[in-house]
């Protein structure tokens, strides 16, 4: 990857994920169930895709003929977004959605739905993230933009000594940022890398491909702005940021605390890019739960609370994450293991909260 000392994990003991997947495979076979998506699955798509489009089409009718019924059901739209993301784009493009490759493929392009590019997802996330996770200068999720810093060996600048409180902000710039530059940053990042290649796919094709669905996502965005003459554009533009604010916000206030919080690990490998343990060890380590005894949050966040579970398995559908997830705590424990969890959603927030504060705070006058 770019110039990069290739990571080695120790595989010279796997016993706990060998363990571990046979005993997660009984599982499956003894309840004859299928390992990717069911009914309650289908259902959910069918209801956070509704929640998205309703709002929007209620918007083009112009029912309602207010400015603030408009702003709020583009609310509506960001918190139906970052679901669609959450529910079904994120199994999809695990190809965990169905047993369908067909069916997985085209969901897959909810994620250009959204504004960003599947492909690029697929690769910063399952390919990149999965298997190098929180591993310094490897994990683009823990290699943000300047401005921040998420793990202890990252470059220290004075600027990060209120990251705690500015970050917050910055969230919500998540999907902001996919429906403008980043999706094409990547792509060119990655056909330098010859990630594109793994995926049988082609930097000319995807970058076309990029352009088409973005040029499709506006021309469906800007529809409000051209159906209603009532509206002017910065009414539209004062909706289209609120949408995706609130959905940047949701993704990342899932997303940041399994991993960059107080209780998990970063490790560091050598000069020759050895890792201690080996992958599924390192998964136990980085990852964390959170609020995995509310089943209305695991409904609503796609079983992502239970972000063990995922890393460990992640082709398994998340509606199985709460049955596996005891066989996972129960072989820990018998390997002696972490498995890292924090009861409430609030204490994971603050658990990444206090990290941000721990890697950058010391540095308050470092100039």
């Amino acid at each position: 990857m770019d110039n990069k000392v290739m990571i080695k994990f120790n595989n010279s003991n796997r016993q706990f994920y060998s363990e571990l997947k046979k005993r997660v495979d009984n599982y499956f076979k003894e309840n004859n169930l299928s390992k990717t998506g069911n009914f309650q699955m289908y259902f959910k798509t069918v209801f956070m895709l509704g929640a998205y489009f309703g709002p929007f089409i209620l918007i083009c009718l112009n029912i309602f003929e207010s400015k603030f019924i408009w702003l709020l059901l583009a609310s509506l739209m960001g918190f139906a977004m970052a679901g669609v993301g959450l529910c079904v784009m994120h199994d999809a493009n695990h190809g965990s959605y169905s047993k369908n490759k067909t069916l997985n493929n085209i969901l897959c392009f909810t994620t250009n739905l959204l504004g960003g590019h599947s492909i690029n997802w697929r690769i910063q996330h399952n390919v990149i993230h999965h298997t190098y996770t929180n591993v310094h200068n490897h994990d683009e999720d823990i290699t943000p933009p300047g401005f921040m810093r998420f793990e202890p060996h990252a470059h220290r600048k004075w600027v990060h000594r209120l990251q705690f409180i500015y970050a917050w902000f910055f969230y919500g710039m998540m999907t902001l940022m996919w429906s403008t530059t980043k999706d094409f940053k990547q792509i060119k990042r990655y056909e330098k890398q010859g990630l594109l290649k793994g995926l049988n796919t082609t930097y000319k094709k995807e970058v076309s491909i990029i352009i088409l669905t973005k040029v499709l996502y506006f021309a469906f965005m800007l529809l409000p702005y051209f159906l209603i003459k009532e509206m002017t554009f910065l009414n539209w533009l004062v909706g289209y940021l609120i949408l995706n604010y609130i959905a940047g916000f949701v993704l990342a206030a899932i997303f940041q605390p399994a991993h960059v919080a107080n209780e998990t690990e970063f490790p560091l490998p050598t000069a020759e890019g050895n890792l201690e343990n080996d992958w599924a060890v390192h998964q136990m380590r980085t990852t964390m739960n959170f609020a995995t005894n509310d089943s209305l949050f695991s409904w609503m966040v796609g079983g992502l609370n239970y972000q063990v579970e995922h890393h460990l398995f992640p082709t398994i559908c998340h509606v199985h994450y709460n049955k596996i997830s005891e066989i996972v705590k129960q072989t820990a424990k018998e390997f002696d293991l972490p498995y890292l969890s924090k009861d409430t959603f609030v204490g994971a927030l603050w658990s990444h909260e206090v990290m941000l504060y721990k890697f950058n705070f010391n540095g308050f006058f470092y100039f």
